[in-house]
């Protein structure tokens, strides 16, 4: 009985995270990709004339690179619900077109339902964990997915994610409108990888960036004929819009419960 104890315990501590990579570090096998047509007629589903997304040496590894060049996203073929997803990024020199020498733009797409293109002819409904310089963790609701965060109201009238704030329903037809910006700032300089961690269950979720909560989101939704369903679970885009970017490390495990210190 004894021994038995001691082999319990001892795989107690030597359990690991059972992460499964959703890059291969190979190719973008799992993975389709989805750009808005150009003036041609070129894009479309899994139709990427000019290359957008990638898999490139980094020093001594395969990364994904997506251009920028075309607007769009890489979109997992299955999906998820309650998990703990984390990967990294780091920002390339080039940008296109409207955001030609402009903050460099990406985002990560969760809980992705519907149609390709329902968001801007580019992206499905979807929460949004915004990539983009400077305001790396911020939220918008894509094509009508829709979010209760607690934020205070600035003089410009934006909101800021506070946990002491009103919690505010953040929606494209209602007056408050569909994007939060993030609380605080831990992004890295231009060129340095960050980590992002995405926790979501049941109708919740985390952004992280670099291990500081960002915002925590309840009461995860999406509007359809003006009624306010559940969205809990989706593909996972990772967007093209109109900048260079490196993605690597792309994993994910399933939760049981959020982590309790990032709730506090």
């Amino acid at each position: 009985m004894k021994y038995f104890f001691l082999l319990l315990l001892a795989g107690f501590f030597t359990r690991q995270d059972k992460w499964a990579p959703l890059y291969n570090g190979k190719d973008l096998r799992g993975w389709d990709s989805y750009l808005r047509p150009d003036s041609s007629g070129k894009g479309g589903l899994n139709h990427d004339p000019k290359k957008v997304f990638t898999i490139v040496r980094d020093g001594n590894e395969n990364v994904i690179r997506v251009s920028g060049e075309m607007t769009g996203a890489i979109s997992t073929q299955k999906e998820f619900g309650n998990y703990h997803l984390q990967l990294m990024f780091k920002w390339g020199t080039l940008t296109w077109g409207k955001k030609k020498n402009k903050k460099k733009d990406s985002g990560l797409l969760y809980h992705s339902v519907g149609p390709y293109g329902a968001d801007a002819g580019a992206w499905m409904r979807s929460q949004e964990f915004q990539v983009e310089e400077g305001n790396c963790g911020d939220y918008w609701g894509c094509a009508g997915g829709t979010a209760g965060i607690p934020a205070l109201k600035r003089s410009d009238s934006q909101y800021v994610y506070n946990p002491a704030g009103q919690l505010y329903a953040f929606r494209n037809d209602n007056n408050i409108g569909r994007h939060c910006v993030k609380g605080g700032d831990a992004e890295r300089p231009s060129g340095e990888w960050n980590t992002l961690d995405l926790y979501c269950h049941g109708d919740t979720s985390i952004h992280v960036v670099n291990g500081k909560v960002m915002m925590i989101l309840y009461h995860n939704g999406q509007v359809e004929k003006g009624e306010v369903l559940p969205l809990t679970e989706g593909k996972i885009q990772l967007q093209s819009e109109g900048a260079e970017i490196f993605y690597k490390g792309i994993r994910i495990q399933s939760i049981g419960q959020l982590p309790v210190e990032l709730l506090q």
